[in-house]
């Protein structure tokens, strides 16, 4: 059974960091673009970050280029969300999410993305 897990969020005042992790089991993810998406209150599933396999290609949503950093370590089969200069408009439940596939145009959709984490909730203060 695949599963991904979150951890890292959490409450932190605006300007602050916070570090995510997604650990991924019952499948190894290394030859897999992985991501991150948010959801944040009354809005829809957003794009954040995506990752290739050999962290060559990346992916950003441009609110938060420069302030998000996605990374993975395939040997722990795990991939990160460093995220700094946090906003408000920043929080949100972020989900890990892993595809089948190799990095492509459609990343920064739903579309490829068939495992999906329960989501950790980031809320940012001002």
């Amino acid at each position: 059974q695949v599963q991904l897990v979150e951890s890292g969020g959490g409450l932190v005042q605006a300007g602050g960091s916070l570090r995510l992790s997604c650990a991924a089991s019952g499948r190894t993810f290394s030859s897999s673009a992985m991501g991150w998406f948010r959801q944040g209150p009354g809005k829809g599933r957003e794009f954040v970050a995506a990752i290739g396999a050999t962290s060559r290609s990346t992916s950003y949503l441009d609110s938060v280029k420069g302030r998000f950093t996605i990374s993975r370590d395939n040997a722990k089969n795990t991939v990160y969300l460093q995220m700094n200069s946090l906003r408000p408009e920043d929080t949100a439940v972020y989900y890990c999410a892993a595809t089948e596939r190799g990095f492509g145009p459609m990343v920064v959709t739903t579309e490829p993305y068939k495992y999906w984490g329960q989501g950790t909730q980031v809320t940012v203060s001002s």
